[in-house]
């Protein structure tokens, strides 16, 4: 796109995303409007505003909303296939049988610490949070729900498993953007992260087994069990032959398979044991991948969970998700963001000021942006002068980019980790927030070290700029 003819000013990048931030906080908590129509009152607020700057016409203004869409179309693309990947697994078996062996194997005192190892395991291997969340989340809370667990508890076990291995994974998109935007090494980035959400995950850890005790005296009865896992086996055909897609899409993406054809083939292999060991009619399958199956195990909860997936249940979050990246398109295309960002960091003197201020203007621009990966490479364009005028080393910025950027996109509701977490969770970002433990606590333990100096690298002066 091309530039505008100024930037804005400092006031006038306040006042527009002050009045953003009003709208989407009186509407969403006051009002208790749709979030759709909250985010088209800000892409007018912020299409205004850019053309009081252009005063050009509107075509600037739709090429800033076409270029903030056309930066996550990768995340477009893992909409789409989550939601046909659900539908697969569901059809086949896949996730009948995890819940299945999972009543049975797992007891509720050692639910949310399994589930939170599980889910991090899995993650890092895969490097992909959703892929996560669209598989081993949807059947943890399949299990959790079973056990009686409240649902907001689980989802932020697993979104805290989810992005600790997301966060952490060398295969992970946003662990190499970090690094890459930072001018630093990957491994040494992760070696970096590891002193801050090292701690913080053995932190969440332990809360979540103490968590997991409220729960151990009051055992699955035998006849619930019976009740469930019967329900299951007279719907499906169970056997270990269902996790093959499980197995398929960890094992391409260990081979360092990119994530949206690991998780098709996996959807195909779904495909194929749906039609070939339960018998369904193919046809039904594919009308499943688009709208969804219906569960029919006669138990409630289970059908509940088994008539989820489908591309057209992911509809509600892409229409979200598009609205929001346009909004961020005009205002980082604009420099409202920018504006803001370096005005304050002028301000900026401490250590503990400037990732303080790294941190939450990551979490900013995830606000106002809806996704993490242009805040991260704006932030690594930002800030790292800022960081080299301190002598402090690169890594502490790349690792702070990932806290204030990484961690804080699920825990707003319309960005695209939000709205995607939410949508395939069944429980919505406000709920799940407070136990996102990982998500809020890895970045106020930066901060806090950051005040007393631990983990602060310090680089030595390059003695050509002496």
């Amino acid at each position: 796109m091309t530039e505008p003819n100024k930037l804005p000013g400092f006031l006038h990048a306040q006042v527009t995303f002050g009045a953003i931030v009003v709208v989407i906080g009186y509407g969403l908590f006051v009002l208790e409007a749709s979030l759709h129509s909250l985010m088209l009152i800000c892409l007018l607020i912020a299409g205004v505003s850019a053309w009081m700057l252009e005063r050009g016409g509107f075509e600037p203004i739709r090429d800033a909303m076409n270029a903030g869409i056309s930066r996550a179309f990768g995340a477009i693309y893992i909409f789409i296939l989550i939601g046909v990947l659900i539908a697969a697994l569901i059809q086949a078996g896949s996730v009948s049988a995890l819940i299945s062996y999972g009543l049975q194997v797992i007891s509720p005192a050692v639910f949310l610490p399994a589930g939170l190892i599980l889910c991090s395991v899995m993650s890092i291997a895969t490097g992909t949070s959703w892929g996560t969340v669209g598989t081993a989340g949807v059947v943890l809370i399949g299990i959790g729900g079973a056990m009686e667990i409240p649902l907001p508890l689980v989802a932020g076990m697993i979104v805290s498993g989810a992005c600790f291995g997301d966060k952490m994974s060398p295969v992970s998109d946003t662990t190499n953007l970090a690094a890459m935007s930072s001018g630093t090494n990957l491994y040494a980035h992760i070696r970096s992260m590891t002193y801050t959400t090292g701690p913080t995950y053995l932190i969440v850890l332990a809360i979540f087994t103490v968590l997991g005790q409220g729960y151990a005296a009051n055992p699955m009865p035998a006849e619930r069990l019976l009740e469930l896992t019967t329900a299951l086996n007279d719907a499906y055909v169970i056997n270990l032959l269902c996790l093959l897609p499980f197995v398929v899409m960890i094992g391409l993406s260990l081979a360092r398979v990119a994530a949206e054809p690991a998780m098709m083939a996996a959807a195909v292999v779904a495909v194929l044991l749906a039609v070939v060991m339960q018998g369904a009619d193919f046809t039904a399958v594919l009308n499943a991948l688009y709208g969804g199956g219906k569960g029919a195990t006669g138990v409630e909860a289970l059908d509940s969970l088994l008539s989820r997936g489908g591309i057209a249940s992911m509809m509600w979050t892409l229409s979200l998700a598009l609205m929001a990246l346009a909004l961020g398109g005009i205002l980082h295309g604009f420099g409202f963001l920018r504006v803001l960002i370096t005005t304050v960091l002028h301000r900026v003197r401490s250590t503990v000021g400037l990732v303080t201020t790294t941190i939450v203007s990551c979490l900013v621009g995830n606000m106002t942006m809806g996704e993490a990966y242009m805040t991260i490479i704006l932030g690594g364009q930002l800030f790292g002068e800022a960081y080299d005028a301190q002598e402090i080393d690169r890594t502490v910025l790349s690792r702070s980019l990932e806290e204030g950027a990484t961690l804080t996109t699920t825990l707003i509701p319309w960005t695209t980790g939000g709205a995607f977490f939410a949508s395939t969770l069944g429980v919505s970002v406000i709920d799940y927030a407070p136990w996102a433990l990982l998500n809020w606590m890895n970045p106020l333990l930066s901060i806090l070290f950051a005040a007393f100096g631990i983990a602060i690298f310090r680089r030595k002066p390059d003695p050509a700029l002496a």
